[in-house]
């Protein structure tokens, strides 16, 4: 299970880091390059290089590290976060997580909610509880106070929900993730569920992916953002598909990505992530470590049970 955990954490950077240069392009499936690329000049990720990540890997770092040191709340979170974003040294950050670290700007006192917002920006934060925690129960609850500090709509928490328990039974080696991930999402929100479901539905039937993308959607909304990446999750089982689609699909790129390489190296392990990219991957040794940390934290709990 330790090259899960290895896997899962690296396998989300390496999609986040795929997408980046594509982050709100449009889709660019006929002219696809596998490997890492740099940004355009005036895109808003141009001063990151080839095999960096965005500011969903830093978060993804951020609450997995605090969980790890066994420091995890939503004080300390919300305080690492502001702090981070204060430094200027949070990469294009999703828009929702700005508004609430802006609102607080020269405050003492962190807020603990955010706004009613359904960005995808809250989406990887619930890698790690997905991950660390032997009760899925408990992990998606905790996923969810995590959550709320930036975004508190219902759907956010929803899909919060939704993606720890695809994690959880990747991780697992239940018989289908994707359907624990659907049931999941319509047992918290009848709108999400019904657009997962109908994703699945038209992957089934065979749909291209050009025009999945036009009936699905790519944006920043965790109602399309999510649905589209399980589309390709059910759709591509050989790693380099369906990393390299991913992160050519267009809009919000890098949060696909991300998703979809958390759930390739949850369910396959570190092995099946192409060397290449492990290889050029930006905090490859950092992050592995972390994986083995939250592993370790989970073999704990385990034994606490």
């Amino acid at each position: 299970m330790l090259k899960k955990f290895k896997g899962c954490l690296l396998g989300a950077a390496i999609g986040d880091a795929l997408g980046m240069p594509n982050e709100s392009s449009a889709p660019n499936l006929n002219k696809m390059k596998y490997g890492y690329r740099r940004p355009y000049k005036g895109h808003p990720n141009e001063g990151l290089k080839a095999g960096q990540y965005t500011d969903d890997t830093q978060l993804m770092i951020l609450a997995a590290t605090l969980i790890a040191d066994g420091k995890y709340n939503e004080e300390r979170y919300s305080s690492a976060l502001r702090e981070l974003y204060d430094s200027g040294n949070l990469r294009f950050p999703d828009g929702t997580i700005s508004a609430v670290c802006e609102n607080t700007a020269g405050t003492k006192n962190i807020p603990r909610k955010g706004v009613k917002s359904t960005t995808s920006g809250c989406l990887p934060i619930a890698v790690p509880f997905g991950l660390t925690f032997p009760d899925i129960n408990e992990g998606s609850e905790r996923a969810v106070r995590c959550c709320n500090v930036t975004h508190t709509h219902p759907a956010a928490h929803a899909a919060v929900s939704t993606v720890s328990s695809l994690i959880y039974h990747s991780l697992h080696d239940s018989p289908d993730p994707v359907q624990k991930a659907l049931e999941k999402a319509q047992d918290e929100d009848e709108v999400l569920g019904g657009k997962i479901r109908n994703a699945l539905v038209l992957e089934k039937e065979g749909m291209d992916i050009e025009t999945a993308i036009l009936k699905i959607g790519n944006d920043v909304s965790v109602f399309q953002t999510l649905p589209i990446a399980i589309f390709l999750i059910r759709r591509y089982s050989h790693p380099a598909d369906l990393l390299t689609v991913a992160a050519n699909t267009g809009g919000n790129t890098d949060t696909i990505g991300l998703l979809c390489g958390a759930y390739l190296g949850a369910s396959k392990g570190i092995d099946a992530l192409p060397s290449d990219l492990l290889e050029g991957l930006e905090d490859r040794q950092r992050i592995e470590l972390l994986g083995q940390r939250l592993h370790t934290l989970y073999q704990r709990k385990l034994g606490q049970r």
